[in-house]
């Protein structure tokens, strides 16, 4: 007989993974790949495991059932943790911030806000920095944090058309403010690659994908509301594949 996992061991949110991903992979591959990324990556995966655990644990103001994964997935990203510190001491730099967004978003789990916009966007901004850790201990360039940006304004849209499809569906307000930032996003992150030194054939292609998505975002909560969220999360990683494909080549 199957047994399905306690609460906080598997997130379920399905296009989580991608956005956990793709920063990682793009600031690395910008990087020059080399074996520490290994562990960047599996410290942030574990890292990733024990956030989500420990979301739920304050969410639900410390019941104890909700405690074993928060143990176990908290030591495990200490240790790994520790050692990517070791091995690349450079991603201390970024310990300051990534320590006021993550008191910022357990703090909204404790509040059980963890679902609103606030808290959306606060994820948004400790992903997509990772496309700059990778890259540690050399400074960022101009294209990387082009790079970052593009992804951030990718990720933030990314936010707002899920709560159009799902919990804030039929809301015109978020619609609305879904549609306009998307359309801001493609302009500026054009601009941004012009100002970063990138390619015509870049700027057109990361404006495009960028394009479609906005064109994703206008159409498909209008006629298509009733989308499963397991079919959203899987778009959201084909748009994510198709953006990380672009910033690859950039």
């Amino acid at each position: 007989m199957s047994h399905r996992p306690g609460p906080g061991w598997v997130p379920r949110q399905h296009g989580a993974w991608a956005m956990l991903a793709l920063p990682l992979v793009v600031g690395a591959v910008h990087a020059g790949p080399r074996w520490w990324h290994l562990l960047l990556a599996s410290s942030w995966t574990v890292g990733y495991l024990a956030f989500h655990a420990a979301g739920l644990w304050l969410r639900s103001h410390g019941r104890s059932r909700y405690l074993p994964p928060v143990r176990v997935y908290g030591v495990l990203a200490v240790l790994l943790g520790g050692a990517t510190v070791l091995v690349e001491p450079g991603v201390l730099v970024w310990a300051p911030l990534y320590a006021v967004l993550l008191t910022a978003s357990l703090s909204l789990s404790w509040h059980r806000e963890d679902r609103s916009l606030t808290n959306g966007m606060v994820t948004v901004l400790a992903t997509s920095v990772m496309a700059l850790v990778a890259q540690a201990p050399a400074s960022p360039d101009a294209a990387a944090w082009w790079i970052a940006g593009t992804l951030a304004a990718y990720f933030a849209g990314t936010v707002l058309y899920v709560k159009t499809m799902i919990r804030e569906r039929g809301s015109r307000p978020v619609y609305a403010a879904s549609v306009l930032f998307h359309v801001l996003a493609v302009a500026a992150v054009a601009a941004g690659a012009v100002a970063a030194g990138e390619s015509t054939a870049i700027t057109v292609a990361a404006a495009l994908v960028l394009g479609l998505v906005a064109a994703r975002a206008i159409v498909v909560p209008r006629r298509w509301p009733g989308l499963r969220p397991l079919t959203v999360g899987l778009g959201e990683i084909a748009a994510s594949l198709a953006l990380g494909v672009v910033l690859v080549l950039a």
